[in-house]
């Protein structure tokens, strides 16, 4: 029979267990009630941004918002618990004084929505009140309101002086990260396509952001987010003073990054590649020994691009650029490697023909190839050449427009020689400035008019990763001809106006506004989608071939 434990000794058991208990519960409570830095700074870019945008005082330029940020970070920096945190950001509301009810606020009969990149759903964020999630309601539901459209005059960064922010002060770098941020946030149409989440850019960035030490450092976190758009349409350029730009030396011939090999397509300076012994054709593997797939990962996160095709073609433009002017590189001849120092200059003299018998062809703005063919070249034609190029062409078997490069806004002058009626060939979405983060579908863009002369015979467009912008949109024109096929390869998949951002020391853009198909199918990061895919390859490039133009010279003779 076991022997009876004393009662003193089970009081003192129990005391023990409940001690332990209620410390482990107070850890828990304590811990759960704790607040990260970057949960903090991330809670308060959605709330100053959203409140930037919604809120009717902060909106209407009553306040001066991003002295108030600046002003409020470091009592967000010293809130060491949700509920303190909360309460700030509380008070900050109330601070800007009562709003006006307008709900409910009636939208117009002709307006259709689109949503897909519309989330306000972090408003019932664990870090918040139930009373401040309540207040952010509120506001969305008698918001600013406003008929400003995009268009002339649209000034993404009014109520706001980011120009001259000094990037050395960790503050100002903050500031114009939330302002970015929120701008892509409610104004590029394009967030729902991005590989990923804009919440998860902010993740990876912010501590970026708050360890740069200088400018150029910052400025590389502005290109690193910025790429993280997957669009086409983002460059970002330094001015001068910036070590992006100084002492640039450029190898002095264009090229495409082919099968991870690195293939010269154009001599652009004849005596400096005469030197080197450079040919079109030539094939690169290294630069100071790193190879091309090597700078392509290096790279990948320092350019915007829609897709691949277009990544490569601006990653090339960097590899064949320089700080130094001695530069190693490989070339693969006759099956080996072979490594040359070369100099390389700056970019007047990298991009000089000398010699006459070097010198680039005078190229035709349009012509009449073999076969009754006409052949027009989009990046040189201007509307006031139109009529002699229909004068010229109107009986030709087939007119190939050639759109690798950037048309010069011919596509109506065109359309009407094309099309036998009017026809509508793209629709938009414009943000609401109204409602923020959500964005209106537009009437679109027609072209052409009733003309029963109209072109009769095949139209083809050739199109590639140079292919951007009112290239696209004009293949999408020239599409509604009807009797159109487009051969090629990958455009860059950015269609539809720029947004322009400016500051002192650099320059950055997006794409601003949403650009569809009448039938509602998308082109961003797609592009024009080619009937017959056609890519250049090293052995063509060697022998002097244009592979895209001779496939569609081979598709009007056959029909194949």
């Amino acid at each position: 029979m076991p022997l009876k434990q004393p009662k003193t000794n089970q009081l003192n058991s129990m005391k023990k267990i409940t001690l332990f208990l209620f410390i482990i519960f107070s850890q828990t409570i304590f811990s759960a009630a704790k607040i990260t830095e970057a949960e903090k700074l991330f809670a308060t870019c959605k709330v100053w941004g959203f409140l930037k945008y919604y809120h009717p005082k902060v909106a209407g330029g009553e306040v001066n918002w991003d002295n108030q940020l600046v002003e409020k970070l470091p009592k967000i920096e010293n809130a060491k618990t949700k509920e303190e945190f909360s309460l700030i950001l509380e008070n900050w509301i109330d601070d800007l004084g009562p709003i006006k009810e307008i709900a409910p606020i009636a939208v117009p009969k002709d307006v259709k929505f689109f949503d897909k990149n519309f989330d306000l759903s972090w408003f019932n964020n664990n870090l918040f009140s139930k009373k401040l999630s309540k207040k952010l309601k509120f506001i969305e539901e008698n918001r600013f309101q406003t008929t400003e459209e995009i268009g002339p005059g649209y000034n993404p960064l009014k109520n706001g002086d980011y120009f001259n922010l000094q990037f050395d002060n960790k503050n100002s770098r903050i500031l114009w990260f939330f302002m970015y941020w929120n701008l892509v946030e409610y104004f590029f149409p394009y967030k729902y396509i991005m590989d990923q989440k804009w919440d998860i850019t902010f993740d990876q960035m912010l501590p970026l952001v708050l360890e740069a030490k200088n400018d150029d450092e910052f400025y590389t976190v502005v290109r690193k987010t910025a790429s993280k758009l997957n669009d086409s349409h983002v460059e970002f350029a330094t001015y001068s003073g910036s070590k992006f730009e100084e002492n640039r030396r450029f190898f002095p011939a264009d090229c495409k990054i082919i099968d991870n090999k690195i293939v010269v397509t154009e001599i652009l300076a004849d005596s400096l590649a005469q030197a080197d012994d450079i040919k079109v054709g030539d094939v690169i593997t290294k630069v100071n020994d790193k190879t091309i797939a090597a700078y392509i990962a290096e790279y990948r996160d320092l350019f915007g691009a829609s897709n691949e095709p277009t990544l490569l073609n601006k990653v090339v433009r960097k590899i064949l650029q320089s700080n130094s002017e001695k530069v190693n590189v490989e070339f693969l001849k006759d099956g080996k490697q072979i490594t040359k120092e070369m100099t390389w200059y700056n970019y007047h003299d990298s991009h000089r023909n000398e010699f006459k018998k070097g010198a680039k062809k005078k190229k035709e703005k349009f012509t009449t190839l073999n076969q009754n063919i006409g052949y027009v070249d989009m990046g040189l034609i201007k509307s006031i050449n139109v009529p002699d190029m229909i004068e010229k062409l109107k009986t030709t078997k087939a007119i190939v427009f050639d759109m690798r490069n950037y048309p010069n806004g011919t596509y109506n002058d065109i359309a009407n020689f094309l099309n036998a009626h009017e026809e509508k060939f793209a629709i938009y979405t414009h943000p609401d400035f109204s409602y923020p983060g959500k964005f209106k579908w537009t009437e679109g863009s027609t072209c052409g008019s009733e003309n029963k002369d109209n072109y009769k015979g095949k139209v083809i467009v050739l199109l590639n990763e140079e292919s951007l912008s009112q290239a696209e949109w004009t293949a999408m024109c020239f599409q509604t001809a009807g009797n159109t096929t487009i051969i090629g390869s990958q455009t860059a998949g950015a269609d539809g106006n720029v947004t322009e951002l400016d500051f002192k020391g650099f320059h950055t853009r997006y794409t601003g506004i949403g650009v569809y198909y009448p039938d509602g199918r998308e082109t961003q990061r797609i592009g024009i989608i080619p009937d017959i895919e056609v890519k250049p390859t090293i052995k063509g490039i060697q022998e002097g071939k244009d592979e895209v133009l001779d496939r569609a010279l081979l598709f009007i003779e056959t029909g194949k």
